[in-house]
């Protein structure tokens, strides 16, 4: 899951996916295209909305996507546009180019966070709702 800064949405994804997947089966792990937060926990109110909704994130640090990235997943989602293109010019190959792909399909997430608690609200269900199609996916492929 990848997002700008990785204190916002793609924390919230990381979390929300998590808790929708068996973790003996699947790994997912969450990063920014840019380097702004390294080390930082996530935002307090995606911390809070997780939190509201039964997930826990807190222990989660921003990291920046990496080239080892396109060799550890299978799958990279991110959360708009901006992001999709700099992680597919990142890409060297055909095959992690075709990995990336917008988390809500040709919707963008919106960024949460010059918003207030109802945006970071609204970016929750969005990004659960995705996450309740994808997780029933991936368990299809998986068995």
């Amino acid at each position: 899951m990848v997002c700008l800064g990785n204190i916002c949405r793609s924390p919230l994804a990381e979390g929300i996916l998590k808790s929708k997947l068996p973790n003996d089966r699947f790994s997912v792990d969450s990063a920014g295209t840019a380097a702004y937060h390294i080390g930082n926990s996530p935002d307090k109110r995606s911390i809070a909305v997780a939190a509201q909704n039964g997930i826990d994130i807190s222990d989660q640090k921003a990291r920046k996507f990496s080239q080892d990235d396109f060799n550890c997943f299978d799958k990279i989602f991110v959360m708009d546009h901006g992001n999709l293109d700099n992680i597919r010019q990142m890409a060297l190959t055909p095959d992690n180019f075709n990995k990336v792909a917008l988390l809500l399909g040709e919707d963008e997430v919106p960024d949460p966070y010059y918003g207030d608690e109802n945006c970071f609200m609204k970016v929750f269900v969005l990004i659960d709702r995705a996450c309740d199609k994808l997780s029933e996916e991936l368990k299809k492929i998986e068995s």
